[in-house]
């Protein structure tokens, strides 16, 4: 019960994990076929396997012996002598030369069963070598500076050679992007007949698994985050009240006052968890949890902890941590959770689409990650009309547009049944973004799609008349998920995005029970490591779910929200 505190068994972890996954391996067969009957009525041998494990979990945790410095004798330095490290101003040019000499040796050595023609070409820069030894040191300076002139003025004459054959080629060239098209054409929308439509776009070619990434996946299923934690648990402290006499070191007296911190007989006080909360308040702060929502955090933490008395075997650190994680947990599952698939399901019954409306601040994502949850929503068989209504940013048509082309191209008509499995419904720009999503909704209705994604412009949360352009539009279309669209990078700004947007729909709207944020996708996650504290500053702020998580840049970077995984990363040290 208390080996990490009493045995200093640095593998006692790792040797758990091996004995778990080698019975796990020897029996899963008998597990599968016989069921839980079977496990208590079965004899399982598995001592010798178990000695094996424990001899090797010795042998790995045995110190390996220090290396030996070399001695001076065995350096490369031993081998150079006190004349070699004497430099004179005289003598410089003389080293260079000799260098040469040396250099021209050495090449004509290796050279000399390849091409014996090269011999007499070194003999010539010995000679002029040794020329050059007699010479004074101005005739040599001046014989180098005139070689010096004739070897750049040859070099000159080389280059402006290949230059009449150059000029034949006139014109610039157009550059031909890697992931891109070189087809001018296609990459020309000025004329384009989907501009002002609804039309399907053209199917462009390009390689799927750099859209894909992961082959081995499996088509619809939207995996959960994972996070791996480091297999060495973290040693504890435990926390002394500085008012009491320090307990004597050695000897007995070192042992029971261990024991004495070890062993809970005494209800936990403010006093003793404030030293512990501080540090865990810093540690939540570094993790890139608002600071204000940390304060809050610790707060509920104490409240709930203040009295209790702890168990046997545990300190104040390691109860003050459990309680956190729980805390964490709780608030990244809130009590409603949103099933995409199947409110889409409900209504394919009614005859109607489903639509979803992304909005947040410039720059989080919105467009790719509309594209990610369109080529989720492709693989589980339902058809996805985009309404394009950020009409504001310049080129943001044509990026749905590219998505559109590329979605089509992974999943053709061909192989559903001749259906079109995604289109862009466009107006251009400058045009009313409600208006535009208005009409969209009603085209997918008639035409029968089962999804409408529609996507708005990226607007901060001070500026009022945007504001005010988005509540009139989540008013006016009453859209069944409203998704505010936030990145994992911020710290205290994800709060007040949040609190704003809220603010400012509920303010702006036209209806008695304003509409406000459904849920979250928390964007760029594959950029933070291990601070993943801005999903828990989202969620504590509007007890809202992260409903999707972006990991990535290709169509298959989209995850589901695993809070053990999260709460695991934000407690890492």
């Amino acid at each position: 019960v208390g080996f990490q505190k009493i045995l200093t068994l640095t593998y006692v972890d790792k040797l758990i994990d091996d004995v778990h996954k080698e019975f796990r391996d020897k029996y899963r067969n008998e597990f599968q076929q016989k069921g839980a009957l079977g496990l208590l009525n079965g004899t399982f041998d598995f001592k010798d396997d178990f000695m094996r494990l424990l001899r090797d979990a010795e042998e790995s945790s045995k110190v390996r012996a220090p290396t030996v410095m070399k001695t001076f004798e065995q350096s490369l330095k031993s081998q150079k002598t006190v004349k070699c490290m004497i430099e004179t101003r005289g003598e410089k040019p003389k080293e260079k030369v000799k260098n040469k000499k040396n250099k021209g040796s050495k090449k004509d050595g290796t050279e000399a069963v390849a091409a014996p023609s090269k011999a007499s070409a070194g003999d010539k820069q010995l000679s002029a070598a040794g020329e050059k030894e007699e010479l004074t040191k101005d005739e040599i300076l001046q014989k180098n500076r005139e070689e010096f002139f004739r070897r750049h003025m040859k070099a000159g004459e080389k280059s402006r050679s290949p230059k009449p054959d150059a000029q034949k080629e006139k014109g610039k060239k157009p550059r031909v992007w890697d992931l891109g098209n070189s087809n001018a054409k296609v990459l020309d929308y000025s004329n384009s007949a989907t501009n002002g439509s609804a039309e399907a776009c053209p199917v462009e070619e390009f390689d799927p698994d750099m859209a894909l990434g992961d082959k081995n996946r499996e088509p619809g299923r939207l995996y959960d985050l994972e996070y791996e934690s480091d297999d060495e648990a973290e040693e504890e402290k435990v926390v002394q009240n500085p008012s009491k006499p320090s307990v004597k070191k050695g000897g007995l007296g070192g042992m029971f006052g261990m024991l004495k911190g070890l062993v809970g007989s005494k209800s936990l006080t403010r006093g003793d968890m404030d030293p512990v909360l501080e540090k865990m308040k810093d540690h939540l702060i570094a993790k890139n949890v608002a600071a204000e929502i940390a304060v809050q955090l610790c707060e509920s933490v104490a409240k709930k902890l203040e009295g209790k008395v702890m168990g046997t075997f545990t300190t104040v650190t390691s109860t003050v941590k459990q309680a956190l994680q729980e805390a964490l947990v709780q608030i990244l599952q809130p009590q409603r959770r949103v099933d995409v698939l199947r409110d889409v399901m409900d209504a394919q019954r009614h005859r109607r689409p489903y639509v979803i409306t992304f909005c947040g601040v410039n720059g989080v994502g919105k467009s790719t990650n509309l594209a990610k949850i369109s080529f989720w929503l492709i693989e589980n068989g339902f058809s996805v009309l985009i309404a394009a209504c950020d009409t504001f940013r310049a080129g943001a048509v044509e990026q749905l547009r590219t998505h559109t082309r590329r979605l089509n191209a992974l999943h053709p008509p061909e192989s559903h049944g001749g259906r079109t499995m995604v289109q862009l419904y466009e107006k251009g720009y400058g045009k009313d973004a409600a208006g535009i999503a208005m009409e969209a909704i009603s085209y997918a209705r008639n035409q029968g799609f089962d999804v409408v994604l529609v996507d708005t412009a990226g607007r901060m949360q001070d500026n009022a008349p945007l504001m005010t352009a988005l509540a009139k539009l989540i008013a006016v279309n009453a859209p069944d998920l409203v998704l505010f669209v936030g990145e994992a990078l911020v710290g205290n700004e994800a709060v007040d995005q949040l609190v704003k947007f809220n603010k400012a729909l509920a303010d702006h709207s036209m209806a008695q029970t304003p509409r406000l944020i459904d849920g979250i996708v928390l964007t760029k996650f594959d950029t933070i490591d291990d601070k993943v504290g801005a999903a828990i500053s989202m969620t504590y702020i509007t007890s809202k779910p992260i409903v999707f998580v972006g990991t990535g840049q290709t169509y298959c970077d989209l995850r589901s929200l695993n809070a053990k995984a999260v709460v695991a990363a934000l407690m890492k040290a």
